[in-house]
């Protein structure tokens, strides 16, 4: 996530780094990180304040050449983080914990247009809830949208929550007081209610949103953004805080936002946290945000896995060592004639045929298709014991053993 707003505090640091601290020098390269700020979806207002606190940071600043680009880069930190911190947090944990001591439901409003995620991020921070060991219900404030009701039932169903409906086209506004009612008298600790999605620019709808905050009184409201629609989710986030004043955000999609300069730019428009991101499909994927992933300087590359060295084969005997010792010649030629075996090519086919010989003459050297017979013994002359015959023996053996490679046509 993020990836194009990091390498954008990296670049411009380096870019001063190489410089001089000069005011022309510094305009220069402010420009240069306007362009890129803007190409990232961060609002003009946010390139102007991080431009003007950068700007006086720098000039007049007296800095070792060396540690000029650590410098900036920290600076540019710096004002990123000031306008994080500036907007406080929000714990819904802690909320809900608190009404809960009072005795009475917390409960939280969901607001944003249609097909930013709304009702599956409220189903998500349902899911979160009851993992916290909270119960929740579910109110379908949504009578406009077909199929809305629907899906937040399925929804509700999957994740064992009581969901309090009513037919489309019924006030949105008593839909949810039913469903504070009901959180109130069967002690449930938490009310979700999702709305019908609205485009910032239809007052009717906006105007609806008001009623139902005045008249369910929420404890908290969240606006749902998509992080892919850049400027157009600031736009809408401007308009909603307008009519609404919620009191944080949860933005959707992030997992594949590479700019993450929506998030920067509600932040400073509206004065409110992102409380949550979105980073997947399932319930378990909302995570609380950190903007410890907008000061990394430089995106992590992931770890690639080291690749497992093959096993190679072991050899089947020992290299210098003669496979057919102690094979006769007569042996190897009969063998050969009768199954029609062609001469090896190499060491390893040597030893797999001398193998399969031994094998043939153990089984008292059957003919093909013949059931073979197997010996206790394989045949062999006793030694003799007298010295000379002994070294007759040696020499006879080997003159016979390069006759023996030559006839078969194997070669080491």
């Amino acid at each position: 996530m993020f990836d194009k707003l990091r390498s954008t505090f990296s670049s411009v640091a380096k870019s001063l780094g190489e410089k001089e601290l000069k005011e022309n020098d510094i305009d220069n390269i402010l420009f240069q990180l306007e362009i890129e700020l803007m190409e990232s979806d961060v609002a003009t207002e946010v390139i102007d304040t991080i431009k003007s606190d950068l700007k006086k940071k720098l000039i007049g600043t007296s800095v070792d050449k060396k540690e000029i680009e650590s410098f900036i880069k920290n600076s540019l930190i710096q004002s990123i983080s000031g306008l994080f911190d500036a907007v406080g947090s929000v714990d819904i944990i802690s909320n809900i914990n608190s009404k809960k001591n009072s005795g009475e439901p917390c409960v939280i409003l969901f607001v944003g247009i249609n097909g930013t995620g709304k009702t599956t991020t409220l189903a998500k921070l349902g899911y979160l809830l009851k993992e916290n060991k909270f119960s929740v219900v579910i109110a379908a404030a949504d009578t406009f949208r077909a199929g809305a009701i629907e899906q937040l039932t399925e929804h509700a169903n999957r994740l064992n929550i009581r969901i309090i409906a009513q037919n489309y086209g019924s006030d949105p506004a008593a839909v949810a007081r039913d469903a504070v009612l009901y959180a109130k008298s069967h002690k449930i600790d938490c009310v979700l209610i999702d709305t019908a999605g609205r485009m910032q620019t239809s007052k009717n709808l906006m105007d609806q949103i008001e009623k139902i905050t005045k008249v369910v009184k929420p404890d908290l409201k969240i606006f749902v953004g998509d992080s892919l629609a850049g400027n157009d989710t600031v736009n809408q986030a401007r308009e909603f805080y307008r009519h609404v004043q919620f009191d944080g955000a949860i933005l959707t999609k992030s997992d594949a936002d590479a700019r993450g300069g929506a998030a920067l730019s509600v932040v400073k428009i509206t004065s409110k946290p992102i409380l949550y991101v979105g980073v997947g499909q399932e319930y378990s994927d909302l995570k609380p945000f950190d903007k410890q992933v907008f000061l990394e300087a430089e995106p992590k590359p992931e770890p690639k896995p080291e690749p497992k060295p093959e096993p190679k084969p072991e050899p089947m005997s020992k290299k210098g060592s003669d496979p057919f010792e102690g094979i006769k010649d007569q042996d190897i030629s009969t063998y050969a004639d009768l199954y029609d075996v062609p001469p090896p090519e190499n060491d390893d086919d040597a030893f797999t045929l001398s193998k399969n010989i031994r094998n043939w003459i153990a089984n008292s050297r059957p003919m093909p298709g013949q059931q073979p017979k197997k010996q206790e013994k394989l045949e062999s002359k006793p030694e003799t014991k007298e010295p000379e015959v002994k070294e007759k023996q040696k020499e006879d053996k080997k003159e016979e053993e390069p006759k023996k490679r030559r006839r078969f046509g194997w070669f080491k």
